[in-house]
């Protein structure tokens, strides 16, 4: 239960600042992360080893996600943050740290040009203690760590719950007498006494 609190405070820091700059992926990637961690927990409290299943293949694959955004941001194997992947190409915003990390001095210089529109603006950055793709690929860092240790205990809790359904005894399910003893070759007879006149 703690884990699923650690993932969803962690997903929902990441949501904010994914809707901060417009990057719909990583939202949309969120929203699943909270919606399963939810299953998850459901799963949990209520003894239903299947939310939890799918709460730790869903887990396999979040962290496939975030191994791929940590690559990008890396620009490893071809991959461009400069990119707008994570915008599904519908605009140009990036990642909200690019302008306002830690220590980040954020200059916007209008165009002196004639024929540019007015609303077109050069954001210039700089004095960042940290770069915006390393905020990026400690963030995802982060969430890879908690899923590893949520998918770690998901699996020990699925173990006990098919541990406990293994060893619950249905009414005279497992006792001597049970319809799936195999016969037995001799079977001893006894007389039986009549009842007296």
């Amino acid at each position: 239960l703690f884990m699923c609190f650690l993932l969803q405070l962690a997903a929902l820091e990441r949501q904010i600042f994914d809707f901060l700059g417009f990057q719909w992926a990583p939202i949309l990637g969120n929203f699943l992360q909270i919606i399963v961690v939810i299953l998850g927990l459901f799963g949990t409290i209520q003894f239903r080893p299947r939310y939890i299943v799918v709460y730790t293949v869903w887990t396999a694959l979040w962290v496939t996600w975030n191994v791929f955004i940590i690559c990008f941001y890396l620009e490893v194997g071809g991959l461009s943050k400069e990119t707008d992947l994570m915008t599904f190409n519908i605009s140009m915003h990036r990642s909200w740290w690019r302008e306002h990390g830690p220590g980040c001095i954020r200059r916007v210089v209008r165009p002196s040009s004639p024929g540019i529109l007015e609303d077109y603006s050069y954001v210039s950055v700089t004095g960042c203690i940290i770069d915006f793709q390393y905020l990026e690929v400690i963030h995802s860092a982060i969430q890879i760590l908690l899923s590893l240790i949520g998918f770690v205990y998901a699996c020990y809790v699925i173990s006990i719950f098919m541990e406990e359904e293994d060893s619950f005894d249905f009414i005279g399910g497992l006792d001597s007498y049970s319809y799936r003893q195999p016969p037995q070759e001799h079977v001893e007879l006894k007389p039986v006494k009549p009842v007296g006149k």
